[in-house]
């Protein structure tokens, strides 16, 4: 693990990467999902369920209200006001209960800005502040709301032209680029490698493999989100539908850690709390 960072909030809640792994919890609030889709579309149920999360030792709480099911980068985006209509009511009812830090999972600066304002703690960048539709614009918003962000790497196809890792390294690069641009402070950038988005499934596991190769970016450090929980590489892999992939998402949780990852993004967090914590065990040992 790298990058220490320690963030402290406006409601005085606290975020502190590097010292353990950090376990974040998925609340999808769409109803379509890939995984839960309408699980937890209403309030009672995603009160409900981030309750049980926070204590199957969740630290950080993600609210989606946009699907990222395959193919989805493919489809029309959602309208920002639409997102914003969905999301809000949730992300104003968790906000009151959650006694840990919301993160909002969305690339729209619209959606992004009213997050914001109704007191989110993180931003979660699927495009890594580069969506084509809205150049700069989420960086702007990162800007003026002073929230940590996720920047996730993500592109249109599968292909790459040379080495992988090189160039994912490349694209994160414009992202700092962009936002010191727009001056979000770099210790509040958080790296995603994007498991699951713009790589094949072989492409998936080369980037599990090299990973720790992404943990500094022309010699400066940076924090590491990993998101793998119930892919569909893992499906390729073991031949697994959906619903039978903790283990799987387990193991490359396991995997992640021991190259550098300080966040996991997951949907079963009781499970892999504890395998995080094993890990950080193992690895914190004499």
């Amino acid at each position: 693990m790298t990058a220490l960072r320690k963030y402290t909030f406006h409601d005085g809640k606290e975020l502190e990467l590097g010292k353990r792994t950090l376990v974040m919890g998925v609340l999808n609030v769409t109803p379509d999902s890939f995984s839960d889709g309408g699980k937890w579309n209403t309030h009672d149920k995603a009160l409900r369920h981030m309750e049980e999360m926070v204590r199957d030792g969740a630290d950080i709480i993600d609210i989606g209200a946009e699907s990222r099911r395959p193919g989805f980068q493919t489809m029309p985006a959602m309208p920002a006001q639409q997102e914003i209509e969905r999301l809000m009511p949730f992300l104003e009812a968790v906000l009151k209960e959650c006694p840990v830090p919301i993160s909002v999972d969305t690339f729209k600066a619209e959606t992004a800005r009213e997050a914001a304002k109704a007191g989110c703690h993180m931003l979660n960048d699927i495009w890594g502040l580069q969506y084509k539709e809205e150049p700069r614009a989420m960086a702007e918003v990162a800007a003026e709301a002073g929230l940590p962000i996720v920047i996730m790497h993500n592109q249109d196809g599968k292909a790459y032209a040379r080495d992988i890792i090189e160039t994912m390294k490349d694209f994160f690069r414009r992202t700092i680029e962009i936002a010191d641009h727009a001056g979000v402070p770099r210790n509040h950038l958080i790296l995603d490698p994007g498991i699951g988005f713009g790589k094949t499934p072989e492409g998936n596991l080369t980037v599990l493999r090299r990973q720790q190769e992404l943990l500094t970016i022309d010699g400066v450090e940076y924090p590491l989100l990993l998101g793998t929980s119930r892919k569909g590489f893992i499906g390729a892999a073991l031949g697994l539908p959906v619903d039978e992939r903790m283990e799987a998402t387990g193991a490359t949780c396991v995997v992640g850690i021991m190259k550098g990852a300080g966040i996991v993004r997951v949907h079963d967090v009781k499970p892999i709390a504890r395998m995080c914590r094993m890990t950080d065990a193992i690895l914190q040992a004499d």
